[in-house]
């Protein structure tokens, strides 16, 4: 899994995924898919279908390239640094944590917070906001300066790790549903349908890179690759697990942006239960995924997103199990390899 290494501890915040985009069009060119870019940074794969010409349809799998974090937006007479979040943090997840900050060279940072030695006893009873954080490079003001500036980008620093059957690293949301694109497409061999794989960017932000080039493709089916919540903690009930590490890849029945085409909900139910692909049924009542972008193009797409269970969401703990990414790839493979009559009208 050393590609899924390499995705989860790149930096890349939404509407700075450079690095990320570089990784991902090297590894769709090595596919033998026509790779572009587009002007929101997305990296759009083409492999033209086996289908009869006039008659193939479009299908488009994405994967969103960018992560949450920040934006430097203050330098103050000491040198540390206020920032701006891109994308939804849970200020409570910050406390102590390493960054680096992208200027003129890699600077990594800590982000640091009043110590609770000096706190009033009502400061102790308030909850932290990302206000009440600073961002520490160990540097005098005068190489801060020289260094950076007001809107260099910021990302959580953190290195893969293995935990039991597990992986736990920043930005499993969403570049594991990357590697999980290009796996997928690795194994497949023929697709009678022209396929679009597509590194989605700011989907952190609200969609855009997915609204943007579903509108140039304007895909028939479109499926998008996530993460899913998995709730399986203690002090959770099972109605509130929403999936559960190591029952396979989640099919989504629907989230905050999307209800799934029954249809191919059900063909992609039916896949693996036929391939005896583990899989388990998701249906997450917030949080939204590129699906739901690409299901309100030009008359509109029938979507669905598959997704790898990840407990600590938006954390630099995210964790997957091995067992769940397996699956996912295997289930896309064998959609792509056989997507059926692709009829999904209701």
């Amino acid at each position: 899994m050393e590609l899924l290494k390499q995705l989860v501890e790149m930096s890349g915040v939404s509407g700075r995924e450079d690095r990320v985009r570089k990784l991902v069009r090297e590894e769709l060119e090595a596919l033998n898919f026509e790779v572009t870019s587009d002007t929101l940074g997305n990296v759009i794969g083409f492999r033209k279908g086996t289908g009869a010409d006039g008659t193939r349809k479009k299908i488009m799998v994405a994967g969103h390239i960018d992560e949450i974090g920040f934006y430097v937006s203050y330098i103050d007479d000491k040198g540390f640094l206020r920032f701006n979040p891109a994308g939804g943090f849970d200020p409570r997840t910050l406390i102590a944590q390493r960054v680096i900050v992208q200027g003129k060279k890699d600077l990594l940072g800590v982000i640091g917070s009043k110590p609770v030695h000096i706190l009033t006893e009502e400061e102790k009873k308030r909850t932290l906001q990302l206000k009440d954080y600073f961002i520490d490079l160990g540097l005098p003001k005068e190489k801060v300066d020289e260094l950076v500036q007001v809107g260099d980008p910021i990302t959580m620093e953190r290195q893969m790790g293995e935990l039991g059957d597990c992986l736990t690293c920043k930005t499993f949301d969403d570049r594991v549903g990357v590697y999980c694109m290009i796996e997928a497409a690795r194994l497949v061999k023929d697709c009678e349908a022209d396929l679009y794989v597509v590194g989605t960017t700011q989907e952190e932000v609200g969609l855009r890179g997915a609204f943007a080039s579903s509108s140039g493709i304007v895909p028939d089916v479109g499926i998008a690759l996530d993460v899913t919540l998995a709730n399986d903690l203690p002090g959770a009930s099972g109605q509130d697990y929403i999936s559960v590490l190591g029952d396979g890849s989640a099919i989504s029945l629907m989230n905050g942006a999307v209800i799934s085409n029954p249809k191919l909900f059900n063909r992609m139910c039916n896949l693996a239960e036929e391939k005896e692909i583990k899989y388990q049924k998701d249906a997450m009542p917030k949080g939204g995924t590129d699906a739901g972008a690409m299901q309100k193009v030009m008359g509109g797409a029938a979507v669905i997103t598959l997704s790898v269970p990840c407990r600590y969401v938006h954390s630099t703990v995210e964790t997957v199990h091995k067992d769940d990414v397996q699956a996912t790839i295997d289930l896309l493979a064998a959609y792509l390899s056989d997507p059926g009559d692709m009829d999904y009208r209701l």
